[in-house]
């Protein structure tokens, strides 16, 4: 029986680069069950984000390690969320493949941060509670280095329009889908569809909802800590909308 040969793959054709917190592990969920995808052997796999890959000569045979060989209709991506906030990652994934195509979810950034604080209370890494955590944040971001930082950047993951200028820097905005979580999560199988579209695939016959990595809440979100945290975003959603020609009025209180 003839059989297609498989091949190492030779550079990540997509890359879910972000927002942590936006539904991006939904998503990682259904691309992984696409037949014409490949996502690895693990979910995050943080190559450009990792500062000792890229001290001396990069080897990329050490992100390709993770993929098996495939048949030449597979594509390969990862889905490492923390990318879009790194700022060296934009670059590094620019030199490794400038065509690369990238893929960035985007939630309203008052009810991720408390998302991410609830997440990090969850896993026992937060002994702060929320208006603490928030209000100490630079300070805490300040003495620590840039991996641990980001586990606190409740507040500082959140600036999106900054995060998407340093990306569109580098590549065409017709390489970058931007998709809202409220929309991922309301209009799910319209949404996959575009986005398997925008990959040049076929959609996925079955895409039955299915809630991944959530996290019981500890509490909810008072009306103070939302008002603090909506005037820091306040103006970069303002931007946001501008730069997307998208309506953020769900954003806004």
């Amino acid at each position: 029986m003839f059989q297609t040969r498989r091949q190492k793959i030779e550079r990540l054709d997509f890359i879910v680069a972000g927002a942590q917190k936006s539904g991006t592990t939904a998503l990682h969920y259904f691309l992984a069950k696409h037949p014409n995808i490949t996502m690895g052997d693990q979910q995050e796999i943080h190559f450009f984000d990792d500062e000792a890959m890229f001290v001396d000569q990069v080897d990329y045979e050490q992100l390709h390690k993770h993929y098996p060989p495939v048949a030449p209709s597979i594509i390969a991506g990862d889905c490492t969320p923390s990318y879009i906030y790194y700022k060296p990652a934009a670059e590094r994934i620019w030199k490794y493949n400038p065509k690369i195509k990238l893929l960035v979810l985007l939630r309203n950034p008052v009810e991720r941060a408390f998302a991410h604080w609830n997440m990090q209370r969850f896993k026992g890494r937060e002994p702060l509670d929320f208006f603490d955590a928030v209000r100490e944040e630079k300070t805490r971001i300040a003495g620590a280095p840039p991996t641990e930082a980001r586990r606190f950047a409740y507040i500082d993951r959140g600036f999106y329009a900054q995060q998407l200028e340093r990306l569109f820097r580098f590549f065409p905005r017709e390489q970058v889908k931007v998709v809202k979580f409220e929309e991922f999560k309301d209009k799910q199988r319209e949404t996959l569809v575009s986005i398997f579209s925008f990959l040049g695939l076929e959609p996925l016959r079955s895409m039955r909802s299915k809630d991944r990595n959530v996290v019981p809440y500890e509490r909810a979100m008072n009306w103070e800590e939302r008002i603090f945290l909506y005037n820091f975003f306040a103006d970069d959603i303002a931007k946001l909308e501008q730069m997307l020609a998208w309506d953020c009025s769900g954003w806004k209180l």
